[in-house]
């Protein structure tokens, strides 16, 4: 089914750019691999590598590249976790602008790990909110 049909609602209420990026991987991926689980994930490590998860939708990186570990990976293994949208290479100021404009309380006395699982956990609430 092409990318278009599949778009997830966060990448629906993104740039048209960031749409764009998903499809194109996505549409890929079928084409490698067949339909599934993994066109998804495909696609959405390319997403990664421009865009990181801002509440309920993406937006562009300041800088290109992997957002976290696993994405870093040249082998894919899922032991190691995600960040979830998060561009948890991005620096500390960065990620405490970010989780200040989602209004992650205690924010402040944060590390860059605790920045990051909060944002990851206010991303999520802030899609759930947009889904219902």
């Amino acid at each position: 089914m092409p990318g278009a049909k599949e778009l997830p609602s966060t990448i629906a209420r993104s740039s048209k750019k960031a749409q764009r990026t998903w499809i194109k991987a996505h549409d890929s991926a079928v084409e490698t691999y067949g339909e599934g689980e993994r066109a998804h994930r495909t696609a959405f490590s390319a997403l990664k590598h421009s865009f990181e998860k801002v509440g309920d939708h993406w937006e562009p990186k300041r800088e290109k590249g992997p957002s976290d570990r696993q994405a870093a990976r040249s082998t894919r293994d899922r032991e190691v976790p995600t960040a979830g949208g998060v561009d948890a290479n991005a620096s500390k100021q960065h990620l405490y602008d970010i989780a200040k404009r989602l209004g992650v309380p205690g924010r402040s006395t944060m590390t860059k790990q605790q920045l990051v699982r909060a944002i990851e956990k206010a991303n999520d609430r802030k899609t759930a909110e947009a889904r219902s």
